[in-house]
């Protein structure tokens, strides 16, 4: 279905238009999902070059395709270049978007599983704790993205040889869920 909405736009609209390029995208993250990571990647760098001459660097089209190749190439085991993506999203988006934006914050996760995939812990660790405060003030303690934050942050801190601190982590999360749930019951 992706392919036949694309092949319509590419031919009503052009490849650099706004909606080819979005159908591109969609398709290139389909293709991801089932596997195929060095097609998407072909295609992801080609929606990327395309949206950055058409929009721009930061305009959020062009920041999405960055995100979305860095973790195609992490996918691909190319750590070290979706690092350098992945830092150049995160800053855009920050300056773009602010510090608090969830699409940031969602870079910030995706430059953290990279680093820790480098093994680069105490620097995976450092950006967890900040954008874990981030998504606690921002999206509460029940939000899907900050428990899974959370769950990084435990493993990373496990990895980075403080088991205490990971466990300590823990422990306050777990005491936090049953004071809610009691106070629920209420």
């Amino acid at each position: 279905m992706n392919e036949d909405t694309l092949e319509r736009r590419r031919r009503l609209f052009g490849d650099d238009h706004p909606d080819t390029l979005r159908s591109v995208h969609s398709l290139a993250a389909t293709l991801h999902s089932l596997g195929e990571c060095a097609k998407a990647r072909r295609m992801k760098e080609d929606t990327l070059e395309r949206r950055r001459r058409v929009f721009g660097d930061d305009h959020p089209d062009t920041l999405d395709s960055v995100h979305s190749l860095a973790i195609t190439l992490h996918s691909l085991g190319e750590y070290a270049e979706a690092r350098s993506l992945d830092e150049d999203v995160l800053e855009r988006r920050r300056r773009v978007l602010g510090e608090d934006h969830p699409d940031t914050l969602d870079s910030a996760l995706s430059l953290v599983i990279t680093l820790c995939a480098l093994r680069e812990f105490a620097r995976a660790v450092g950006l967890l704790k900040e954008t874990r405060a981030r998504s606690r003030r921002i999206l509460g303690d029940e939000h899907p993205f900050t428990d899974a934050v959370t769950q990084t942050l435990v493993r990373a801190l496990t990895a980075a040889g403080k088991p205490h601190e990971a466990q300590k982590l823990l422990v306050s999360r777990h005491k936090g869920g049953q004071r809610q749930t009691r106070r629920k019951r209420r």
